[in-house]
């Protein structure tokens, strides 16, 4: 993993162990990996306003994750906020951003690319998310696994019949939306697959 930012040792032994409690079928710490390399083809195209906020934003955003909880984004912005206030004091970060970013994601579907704002802060925010719903975009056995994997964590913790009444609805709901993704980046790369992708979970046609 390159390191935008030095990570004491400490601080990135801490994100490891987060990402790995409770064990994840999906949102577990090759999830972060992913995005990090999202992360840089970002870097490499349009690029980002403010990377360093933006990089550590991916780092947290699913560090607390318990399947079922509305809370997860909320606390994961929070054990962001505070690991830069005890691990990088002196780094100038915007503490502030960072947790902003991780909060938008508990709003995945819902947004629209105008409620982001405008200038370079706007489009880091529709870049930022749009990395993480670029696997709705991904080879059709890659998206495949993914949504097997997001079943199997919340295998136990709500009725498989109300699993699938809510993702069907989540889906579909993506589905319906003028853009998936946010931002153009992704936009011009992913919508195309996205919607094969979704078509076929859903079993409709195009």
């Amino acid at each position: 993993m390159r390191q935008l930012i030095p990570l004491p040792p400490g601080m990135l032994e801490a994100l490891r162990a987060a990402y790995a409690t409770p064990p994840r079928a999906y949102h577990h710490f090759g999830h972060v990996e992913a995005l990090l390399r999202l992360f840089e083809a970002v870097e490499a195209g349009p690029g980002w306003a403010r990377p360093r906020e933006a990089w550590l934003a991916m780092l947290y955003h699913d560090a607390v994750y318990e399947a079922g909880r509305r809370d997860n984004e909320a606390r994961s912005a929070g054990l962001a906020a505070s690991a830069i206030a005890r691990w990088l004091p002196d780094e100038g970060l915007d503490a502030a951003h960072v947790a902003g970013l991780i909060e938008l994601t508990a709003r995945h579907g819902a947004l629209s690319p105008d409620e982001l704002g405008t200038g370079p802060d706007g489009d880091d925010r529709r870049n930022f998310l749009d990395c993480d719903m670029a696997i709705l975009g991904a080879a059709p056995d890659v998206f495949d696994a993914y949504d097997r994997a997001i079943a199997e964590e919340y295998r136990g913790v709500v009725p498989a019949w109300l699993f699938r009444l809510n993702r069907r609805r989540f889906l579909r709901g993506l589905l319906r939306r003028d853009r998936i993704y946010l931002g153009d980046f992704f936009h011009a790369r992913l919508d195309a697959a996205a919607r094969d992708n979704l078509r076929r979970a859903l079993g409709v046609r195009g």
